[in-house]
Parts: structure tokens; sequence; C-alpha cells
């Protein structure tokens, strides 16, 4: 009789197990379309949110080689994560003299340079920097020696977004 109870709590068991195995998941994917819109949602977290002017951004002077002054800028787009990542966008940069002591550090505008274009894969390869995981940008720019400049980079991305950073640059001799 006990050998009957434990045969019997065994095929329960076994039974139980067998009936709740693994099925197919039921999930249905939505069915394609050909809205661009809808495609493009997918990517919206790796879309970027944030510039970043990296701290390797310099003045570089007017050397035998090189003719005028210039500035290295290097930026970084930045996604939900803090990633840094490639994206095409248009890019404008403009410098303003810096305001010590104040509670807005832009005074008067003294530079602004044509918008970069990088929506052009090539033209966008010709600025990404892959180990650095930033774009390199050189803007030909005459300093004042002794003088503090804050550089403004404003990124215009093709969802419409446009992302903007600071940067104070001190130029000194």
């Amino acid at each position: 009789m006990k050998a009957v109870a434990i045969v019997v709590q065994i095929l329960f068991f076994v039974l139980l197990l067998v009936e709740a195995g693994c099925e197919p998941a039921t999930t249905e994917l939505p069915p394609p379309s050909d809205n661009r819109s809808n495609l493009l949602s997918v990517y919206t977290p790796y879309n970027p949110v944030r510039i970043d002017i990296m701290p390797l951004t310099e003045f570089i002077g007017a050397g035998e080689a090189e003719e005028t002054s210039k500035i290295n800028v290097y930026v970084s787009l930045l996604d939900s994560s803090g990633c840094q990542k490639k994206s095409p966008g248009v890019f404008r940069f403009e410098l303003y003299e810096h305001v010590e002591r104040s509670a807005e550090p832009k005074g008067r505008r003294i530079s602004i340079w044509p918008d970069i274009d990088l929506i052009d894969a090539v033209e966008n390869n010709n600025h990404w920097r892959d180990f650095l995981r930033a774009y390199e940008f050189n803007l030909g720019f005459e300093p004042e020696s002794n003088q503090s400049y804050v550089l403004q980079a404003t990124c215009l991305c093709p969802s419409g977004r446009r992302l903007s950073a600071e940067f104070t640059l001190k130029h000194t001799k």
C-alpha cells in the first residue's frame, strides 16, 4: 500500500512537470510598415541628448608651418545612457568674451564660424576621431594674450533637437 502511494505521488509530479512544460512564446510582432518614423522610434534611446566640449579643446598658436592661429575643438555627442556616439548633425560654433565674476559669463560675441554640415557620411567621417569617440574641428582665430573666452558649440540634430554646450578657454602667452 505504501509503494502504491509513492508510485501515485511520483506519477502526479511527472504529470505536473509535463503539463507545466515550456510552450512557444505567443508574442506577436507588429506588422511591418513603410512608415520611417516607426522604424526610427526603435533607435530613440540612442539619439544624442547632450553635447560636451572635451577638455582637450585648446588654442594652437601660429608657427612656422602654420599661417594662422586656431582653436582645436573636440566635441562629443552623448545618448541617454551617457555613451559617446557618432551621429549626423549641423555644428555651429560661437566665441564670446569671458566676463569674470558674473552670473552670465558670456559677454560680447567675438566670432561666429560658418555652420559645419555633417549630415553627409564622408564629411562626418572627416571630422570623426574614433580613438576619442568625438569630433574634431579646427577653427581659425587669432586670440589676444591673457584673454579668457567662452566657446559655445551647438548641434542641430536631424530629429530637430538643438543641443548646446559652453566651454571656457584662456589664452596665455
